[in-house]
């Protein structure tokens, strides 16, 4: 829990029933302290402006999990441009200040006052990425809560010309996770860098000083700073995994191997992200994974049915591509790619030009035909000076395959 910040904690379930009875009243504060909050954003802001990001990623991380470094990555993967949402460091904004200044604790309520003002910002609509949040039971409850105040302004103005401004709210969280021995080898090796840096910095006055944190240099505080995480951030993120979309990376390896954990957890699937009045408009066209699963053994059938039912055809089709174009393709190895033109009557049968393009696909080739139809002046009729023209198919076939390598010198 950050020092500045003050909150109820609900102990384990399992304890006494006086506990049960203060869990339940805990749970209730939530509610006071988020309604409380909600009447002053309502107060303040018009009723279309209360426009929060289409996506919240929580992000919570080990100490040493790469959290400042993965960021980056996390949010070009996602398409977003606005910075993360430290939440640590919004409690040393103005606001923040101003409050401590008057002698008042920053707590729960503040918090979570601070942060739907900021998530309220246009520069955050389409998404936001939280560090450090929730931490609290409270702040769970309260993230519940908004959510919930998301999906009823989404019903309030979906049939308005509003309604994309209020769209269909996705969760994700995301835990960074590293074991308590890899945690402290980095959190001491991160030590070292630092204090040797700013030695730099110092006898040189070149760069800036980084922040030096006591609990780099040791091992006993290291340690701590982990157990704090697993007890509290983890159990608090954890305890949303039933709700919203939870994502549990593997940060041990290195750089590369991380965001390729990232990037596999964080796949685009439609149905968690798009309206459901999107999904259903689109639930019969079938994605492409579906299509290619069985891909070869279709095209195996396909083959083996041309060689049954149309021989002659499939003969000539063969023979086609053997006369005609591999000749053009061999004198365009290097580059990988060729384009034939054709008239040939062959083409014109619709069976043949999925003949054509089979056989290319069942030979490596990745084959695309185009009909383009050319009008051709053939008569002038002297009585009127009508021009008679007749259609001329010419069939372009697009073929590319992988090239050959060649050395440059």
């Amino acid at each position: 829990m950050d020092s500045n910040t003050v909150s109820s904690v609900i102990p384990p379930a399992s304890d006494t029933p006086q506990t049960a009875r203060r869990t339940d009243l805990e749970i209730k504060d939530a509610q006071l302290i988020f309604s409380a909050v909600w009447s002053e954003i309502e107060a303040e802001f018009p009723r279309e402006d209360l426009q929060f990001p289409k996506e919240i990623i929580l992000l919570g991380g080990a100490p040493g999990s790469g959290k400042g470094t993965h960021t980056a990555f996390i949010r070009e993967s996602r398409g977003l441009t606005c910075p993360p949402i430290v939440v640590s460091a919004l409690l040393d904004t103005p606001e923040a200040k101003a409050l401590k200044d008057g002698g008042n604790m920053v707590g729960d309520r503040e918090v979570i006052g601070l942060l739907l003002r900021r998530l309220l910002r246009t520069e955050y609509r389409d998404g936001a990425i939280l560090d450090g949040f929730p931490r609290t039971n409270v702040q769970v409850e309260c993230l519940k809560l908004l959510v919930d105040r998301m999906q009823q302004l989404r019903r309030e103005f979906y049939d308005s010309p509003l309604s994309m401004h209020f769209r269909q709210p996705t969760v994700h969280i995301m835990v960074l996770f590293v074991d308590e021995k890899e945690s402290i080898a980095r959190q001491l090796k991160r030590g070292r860098e630092t204090r040797a840096h700013n030695e730099e910095v110092q006898r040189t006055g070149v760069g800036e000083v980084l922040e030096d944190r006591p609990t780099d240099h040791d091992e006993g505080l290291a340690r701590r700073r982990y157990r704090v995480f697993k007890e509290q951030t983890w159990d608090a993120l954890r305890s949303l995994k039933e709700i919203f979309h939870y994502h549990f990376i593997n940060a041990q390896g290195s750089i590369e191997e991380v965001e390729q954990n990232i990037l596999k957890e964080l796949e685009y699937q439609s149905t968690l992200e798009l309206d459901p009045r999107t999904v259903d408009r689109l639930r019969n066209i079938p994605v492409a994974s579906e299509i290619i699963v069985h891909a070869r053994q279709e095209l195996v059938k396909r083959l083996d049915g041309y060689e049954v039912s149309h021989p002659r055809l499939f003969a000539q089709i063969v023979e086609f591509i053997s006369s005609k174009i591999l000749p053009i393709i061999r004198r365009h190895a290097i580059s990988g790619a060729a384009l034939v033109n054709t008239e040939d009557a062959l083409l014109t049968d619709p069976t043949a030009l999925a003949m054509l393009i089979d056989v290319f696909s069942e030979r490596g080739f990745h084959a695309v035909v185009d009909i383009h139809r050319i009008e051709v002046p053939e008569r002038i009729d002297p009585m009127n000076n009508l021009i008679t023209c007749r259609v001329k198919k010419v069939f372009r076939i697009q073929i590319r395959f992988q090239g050959s390598e060649i050395r440059r010198g």
